[in-house]
């Protein structure tokens, strides 16, 4: 069994989930990625875990379209609406704000589900603002949107608008590290220049969206650390230590935001790199300490076993749990009862079935990783 980390000093004692069952009824499309179910995995896999207790759970609200202009056009935030209701958008809509693509389609709950995800993100942020604590947000982290237009499967940005809501409160020293395998180009897009705001973003070079290059500072806030395919959990603990650990603990935030973009796993249709989730768990261990409030969030992901997988892992570290060498029946039930939704994708390994935790991936610290690590230093 991995055991929990010791509870850091000033954290709430009883952590927070935060989700919603429109995920669970909800779908890109037969032909999209996010055609997989993520976030209803998770609540499943807790609760027949028996780590989800109901005063535990907070069942995610749906932002109002005023307060999603809190950072979205309002003339943007009009027509998701309007798609919603019509099913469909006229060419000039589609042109002008990315709705109806082949990445950000029309479907169903195109403004429900977005909204519901950014409430969720926001109210956690409330919460956080009024007391430390330790909040989960899995179907956030849709770090991609931008203030007029989809981005990147991202038809809003719950991220900044999570952290606008603790900047509005008063806090003025926000970390964000960004651990999916795409860059955060609508986060750092939002808070380039703003010394309250300490962005790390470590993602697949030559990847979508193109950005976030070693050289790219946000002006000043952003460490950007584009990654080799192949990215393996040794190089994961040498960006850990040298990169953002130190980054983060120079800073003192009063709040930490780490987004868990599932998509830097091995098992990922979407990326090229190479980690187990015990990579993201090692990391989540050691920043949990570094600020009295944690917001994590979901993000990309696209193997519906890994993402089940690692974000339950990620609750079961932030609940305090041990978590098992291999699931109990009722939980291989609930990953023997996932699917690719459609496709020629191949089954997963047995051992995705029967586990939580994936067994090491370790490997070379290649010397591209170490120069990066020594020229961000040098910032």
């Amino acid at each position: 069994m991995l055991s929990p980390p010791p509870a850091p000093a000033g954290l709430a004692a009883a952590p927070l989930l935060v989700a919603s069952e429109i995920y669970r009824r909800s779908s890109y499309g037969l032909h999209h990625p996010l055609r997989i179910p993520r976030v209803s995995t998770v609540m499943d896999l807790t609760r027949v875990l028996g780590w989800l207790p109901n005063d535990r759970f907070r069942s995610s609200p749906r932002a109002k379209p005023a307060a999603l202009t809190l950072w979205h056009e309002p003339a943007y935030v009009a027509a998701l609406q309007e798609a919603e209701t019509l099913g469909a958008v006229p060419p000039e809509i589609r042109e002008r704000f990315h709705l109806g693509t082949l990445s950000n389609p029309v479907f169903p709950e195109v403004y429900r589900r977005p909204a519901t995800g950014a409430g969720g993100t926001m109210l956690a942020a409330e919460l956080l603002s009024r007391s430390p604590g330790v909040i989960h947000v899995p179907g956030g982290g849709t770090h991609h949107g931008l203030p007029g237009r989809a981005n990147g499967f991202c038809y809003l940005n719950d991220v900044v608008l999570g952290i606008k809501v603790l900047q509005r409160s008063g806090l003025t020293r926000i970390a964000y590290v960004d651990l999916d395998a795409h860059h955060s180009d609508g986060v750092e897009l939002a808070f380039a220049g703003d010394p309250g705001v300490r962005m790390i973003s470590v993602h697949e070079e030559g990847r979508w969206p193109f950005t976030g290059a070693l050289e790219d500072t946000g002006g000043g806030s952003a460490f950007n650390l584009p990654v080799p395919r192949g990215y393996n959990d040794s190089e994961a603990r040498a960006v850990l230590h040298g990169l953002i650990l130190p980054r983060v603990e120079e800073f003192r935030p009063e709040a930490l935001v780490l987004q868990c973009g599932a998509d830097s796993l091995l098992e990922d249709p979407l990326s090229r790199l190479a980690l187990s989730n015990r990579a993201y768990l090692e990391a989540l261990s050691a920043l949990l300490p570094l600020a009295p409030r944690v917001l994590v969030l979901g993000g990309g992901g696209y193997n519906p076993w890994s993402v089940g997988r690692l974000w339950t892992a990620i609750w079961g570290i932030l609940a305090g749990q041990e978590l098992p060498d291999f699931l109990p029946e009722a939980a291989r039930a609930v990953l023997e009862g996932l699917s690719w939704g459609g496709g020629g994708r191949p089954a997963p390994e047995p051992a995705m079935l029967t586990t939580l935790i994936d067994p090491p991936r370790e490997g070379p610290v290649r010397p591209e990783i170490r120069d990066r690590l020594a020229r961000l230093a040098r910032r």
